[in-house]
């Protein structure tokens, strides 16, 4: 057996150990039940967060599946005044986590929010906002890109088409949509749902920020107030059992999709009229509520309290700007060397090692704090006895950047190996006969022509971390911030307005993944339809 056989399957099998870790910590802490412990959490904890959780998951899926398809349709199917702008507008929101439209949501309509005030003082008072409701609205308002995102990216070379043979059949264009482009875009609709339903799971600053429990903040109370980091990976389990629903359903999809459907494209059929007006105003009032107000918002609270900016959010940004280098640093080379795997040893063994390297993009990063911690510290405790030590595993940068490893090594991973992907195999055999070993190989053909996949795996993978909160707040040193982890203790104090400063600085650098997103699908769209005029 040759040596490349053998060691690119056991490399990816190290990439992907980390992965594995929290799922078996989560699994067996189920053999340390605390009897005691399990009927306070059976009686007063599971029968409240385990349907909140369920609800919340299946209104935000409904919510964000009824208006990133209709915004979808709507752009891919017609056309009406603004429609190349609101074709990738209605992307920007994705900069926005949703803890940051919270801050703007409940810092505005809340009681004591100027919204709300003016209100009152004209007579219209609001309803109760910090509920389950609430954090529904904000989450459908921060996820309904990822089913816009994927049901648009579905109809975009064959929706018009598909729309005008229907229509050549008798169909108006209302019976066209109703009858034929929405089944066919069924996967595509299930698909991003699946994706919102996910990020909805692993979300922990916007229930947070709404006073919701959910089995995310379970964890979190059951670790740091219950002081019990079983209960915590038991609460894990739980919230296991869900994502494990959502990959099979994911899964399933994706066979679903197998449509073929190529074929040259059509113009979008002209809106005119109440309808095209309409078509607009929906477009914009969604932009408007999603993005405009909220970043308007936040620019005006900043500007108040700019000068007011102390040390501590000057040292948070630092933080959130060196660890986002880090974790990209880290997860460009791990990236590499899997899609590099992949390509050396395409074999079984190294495709499910690159599969379970790159799951844990579906686990929480509250799952993953705990169900990486205790296993360490499990391990540290055997080092400490068999060779005498005193190793005291409390969280830190490397165990938050082995946790970063593990929630976004497919974001990295994505890029790459499309990068690599485009690299003909015979380069590597013209490389070979010019006597380069595997090395020389990598440095002189490969990364040069890989630079924009990995430029992008990092600039992902810096945003995603810049954003992460559970993960840093449960991991971090202590004392020590992020611009994540102050908004979550602006917001905790009710601090909203000062809140705006370090949110607004997050949206910022969230705008860049967004922004190459944009301009990749502006590219693939010029090569369909040509350049806008």
């Amino acid at each position: 057996m040759k040596q490349g056989s053998v060691s690119w399957p056991l490399i990816a099998g190290f990439l992907a150990l980390p992965t594995l870790l929290p799922l078996a910590a989560s699994i067996a802490s189920f053999a340390r039940i605390d009897t005691e412990l399990w009927s306070h959490l059976i009686e007063y904890v599971l029968p409240h967060v385990v349907p909140q959780t369920a609800l919340i998951l299946c209104v935000v899926s409904i919510g964000v599946s009824v208006l990133g398809t209709s915004l979808a349709l709507l752009v891919s199917l017609f056309e009406f005044p603004g429609r190349r702008f609101f074709s990738w507008a209605l992307i920007l929101p994705l900069a926005i986590p949703g803890y940051v439209l919270a801050t703007v949501f409940i810092g505005t309509l809340d009681y004591a929010g100027s919204v709300a005030t003016i209100l009152r003082q004209l007579g219209i008072p609001l309803p109760e906002l910090r509920n389950s409701a609430g954090a529904c609205l904000v989450l459908i308002a921060a996820l309904y890109p990822y089913v816009y995102l994927v049901v648009r990216t579905s109809l975009a070379s064959q929706g018009a088409r598909v729309l005008e043979a229907a229509r050549s059949m008798g169909l108006s264009p209302r019976q066209a949509v109703v009858r034929v482009a929405l089944p066919l875009s069924a996967p595509a609709i299930i698909g991003g749902s699946l994706l919102a339903a996910m990020e909805t799971l692993s979300d922990f600053g916007t229930v947070a920020a709404f006073n919701v429990d959910t089995l995310t903040t379970a964890i979190y109370k059951a670790w740091f107030s219950l002081f019990s980091v079983d209960a915590a990976l038991q609460i894990a389990g739980i919230l296991l059992l869900f994502v494990l629903c959502l990959i099979i359903l994911q899964s399933r999809a994706s066979a679903m999709a197998r449509v073929d459907m190529s074929g040259p494209n059509a113009a979008p059929h002209r809106l005119r009229g109440t309808a095209a007006r309409s078509a607009s105003l929906f477009c914009s009032l969604i932009l408007l509520l999603c993005l405009g107000l909220p970043v308007m918002q936040l620019v005006l609270w900043s500007l108040e309290y700019l000068s007011r900016a102390d040390q501590r959010l000057i040292a948070a940004a630092k933080n959130s700007v060196s660890l986002g280098a880090l974790a990209a640093l880290l997860l460009g080379v791990a990236a590499l060397i899997l899609a590099y795997a992949i390509r050396r040893n395409p074999g079984r063994l190294t495709r499910m090692a690159m599969r379970t390297a790159t799951l844990g993009y579906a686990l929480p990063g509250a799952l993953l704090a705990v169900g990486l911690f205790v296993p360490l510290a499990a391990m540290a405790s055997v080092f400490n006895a068999t060779f005498s030590l005193n190793i005291i595993l409390q969280g830190g940068i490397g165990l938050m950047l082995l946790a970063y490893l593990v929630r976004f090594t497919a974001v990295a991973y994505a890029p790459i190996a499309t990068g690599l992907a485009k690299i003909k195999p015979s380069l590597d055999e013209a490389a070979r006969l010019a006597g380069h070993g595997a090395l020389a190989q990598v440095s002189k053909v490969h990364l040069p022509l890989l630079r924009p996949g990995l430029a992008a795996a990092c600039a992902l993978v810096f945003v995603d971390v810049m954003k992460e909160m559970p993960i840093t707040l449960m991991m971090r040193p202590f004392g020590w911030d992020t611009l994540a982890i102050r908004v979550f203790e602006l917001t905790s104090e009710g601090e909203w307005e000062q809140a705006a400063l370090p949110s607004l600085l997050i949206v910022i650098v969230g705008l860049l993944p967004v922004w190459l997103l944009v301009r990749n699908m502006d590219q693939r769209e010029n090569k369909l339809h040509g350049p806008a005029t």
